[in-house]
């Protein structure tokens, strides 16, 4: 049984706050595709801000910079994320206006749920080993088949 306490229900509040703002992400960056006619283009200008923002966020922030050695010891593949990130909005700009934002999310989200059952099952990048269930499998074929009954518009 879950144990429900007030920092699960902040941590729950708090995912879902990602998919929210993740739909309005691609939503307003979709249409600053339509000013730029790219979504390479507007996936650089989001990035920009974003890293305006966040470049504000950290400077204020009280822990400790990095030092460039420091950042000279970080493995070579954890520099992917950037690259990771350029994909994933420049794809969702693409993307999402042509399958709709509801068939969009869901793919996204299920694509999320196979690659984390892939991740728990062998622990890799880290993460505790989890074995994929059938109830995990169930629950991902599940999410899949929502996505499907999404495309009937």
């Amino acid at each position: 049984m879950i144990k429900i306490s007030s920092q699960l229900l902040l941590f729950l509040a708090l995912a879902m706050g990602i998919g929210i703002v993740m739909t309005f992400q691609t939503a307003l960056n979709s249409q600053l595709r339509e000013y730029l006619h790219s979504p390479m283009q507007a996936a650089l200008i989001s990035f920009f801000v974003g890293t305006i923002t966040l470049a504000f966020v950290v400077f204020f922030h009280s822990a400790p910079k990095p030092s460039l050695h420091s950042l000279s010891l970080i493995p070579w593949y954890l520099w992917i994320g950037g690259c990771l990130g350029v994909y994933a909005i420049s794809v969702s700009i693409f993307t999402a206006p042509k399958l709709g934002f509801l068939t969009f999310s869901g793919l996204v989200i299920f694509g999320q749920i196979m690659m984390s059952m892939i991740l728990d099952q062998f622990g890799w990048l880290g993460v505790e080993k989890t074995a994929i269930s059938w109830q995990r499998l169930l629950g991902a074929m599940v999410i899949f088949s929502g996505v499907l009954l999404t495309l009937q518009r």
